[in-house]
């Protein structure tokens, strides 16, 4: 996703705080055993990260009690430029587990073998359609949707249906209402052009893309200036008095708006368009080179754990990919299951993703 990404939630929730621990010592040298290394066992793992994730406290530290392990998190940006620093150091990693590359990314992250295959603990609980990697260079662990949102007051006013579909978007009466990221500097305008591509096909996104700008769609930077500046149904919006009551946002957006709202509302003020969703994955990968291999591995175990699947919603406002994973009251309450979102297959990204959005941009922003 990412991130991207992710959504504001991502940006409320308090950064995460970590800790060191010594790295145990063992005995005198004429204890160790012909052979064995005089270098102490690490007992830190570093998961290298773009800026997006976050764990409650408390299920950290139960980690880290319970495998003797620290856990050292390094930031890194959004998704592309933390995989692009990983792809300069291949070899030799910042960290040991990499966390953050999406099925956007993920062909160019296999291409250039930054990644140790391993198939993680708790694999078979992880729902087929997410495992991408038949290799397990990668392990999935969230999901979520680029979707379309909607300002529920603006259509209720103007007794309007909201548009539910990419086809509606091009229609006279949603005229001038949507606002968009660039596809070439923002994740979910990335997805969004995605969006298109697997709707319509490579013979027919451009068409596609011609209407909505003979529609009157506007285009901006990243997120955060859809969003929270142009969009009129979020808080930001509606601060910043933002007149567009369409924006390319998540399928977890709404719950977001309930979760953070002051005072906060008994409804989402935001609904989602389903008929105009991409579905990203993210997934995590043993860094080859890593210097706490046995440590990466508990970490992707810990990754697909029910105790992180659970908790990751309402730190991250994704979804788990775990079969019994269960989401919070306020993502079943005031969220959305999309049943048939637009997907594009990872090789097809790879190999055409720098001329789509080349394209794009030439159509949609020149």
């Amino acid at each position: 996703m990412s991130t991207t990404k992710k959504i504001a939630g991502a940006a409320l929730v308090a950064a995460l705080g970590v800790g060191t621990l010594s790295a145990c010592g063992g005995g005198d040298a004429k204890d160790k055993p012909a052979g064995a290394s005089d270098a102490p066992k690490s007992k830190t793992i570093t998961l290298v990260s773009h800026d997006s994730f976050n764990v409650t406290d408390t299920v950290l530290k139960e980690f880290e009690q319970q495998s003797g392990y620290t856990v050292k998190v390094l930031k890194s940006g959004d998704a592309g430029a933390a995989l692009n620093q990983e792809i300069l150091t291949k070899g030799s990693p910042r960290g040991d587990v990499f966390f953050g590359v999406d099925n956007t990314l993920l062909s160019r992250a296999l291409d250039n073998g930054i990644f140790t295959p391993y198939q993680a603990k708790g694999l078979d609980q992880v729902k087929p359609e997410f495992v991408l990697d038949q290799q397990h260079r990668v392990t999935p662990v969230d999901s979520g949707d680029i979707c379309v949102n909607y300002d529920k007051a603006y259509f209720a006013d103007k007794k309007i249906a909201p548009p539910q579909t990419l086809d509606d978007l091009t229609k006279p009466e949603y005229k001038n209402l949507l606002v968009t990221e660039n596809a070439a500097t923002s994740s979910p305008g990335l997805g969004f052009l995605l969006a298109s591509v697997g709707k319509y096909g490579e013979d027919g996104w451009k068409d596609y893309w011609s209407k909505l700008k003979a529609n009157g769609v506007e285009v901006v930077d990243g997120w955060e200036q859809a969003y929270n500046e142009r969009f009129s149904g979020s808080a930001g919006g509606k601060k910043a008095k933002g007149d567009r009551p369409l924006v390319v946002s998540y399928a977890s957006s709404p719950p977001v708006e309930v979760l953070y709202g002051e005072p906060q509302p008994t409804e989402a003020p935001t609904g989602v368009a389903t008929g105009t969703c991409f579905r990203q994955v993210e997934f995590a990968g043993l860094l080859k080179g890593a210097k706490n291999e046995e440590g990466g591995k508990a970490l992707i175990d810990f990754l697909v754990s029910k105790k992180f699947q659970e908790d990751m919603p309402l730190q991250m406002f994704v979804n788990p990919v775990v079969k019994d994973a269960k989401l919070p009251e306020v993502f079943t309450k005031h969220g959305v299951v999309v049943e048939k979102p637009e997907t594009v297959a990872p090789d097809a990204i790879a190999k055409n993703r720098d001329q789509w959005v080349k394209a794009w941009s030439s159509l949609v922003v020149k």
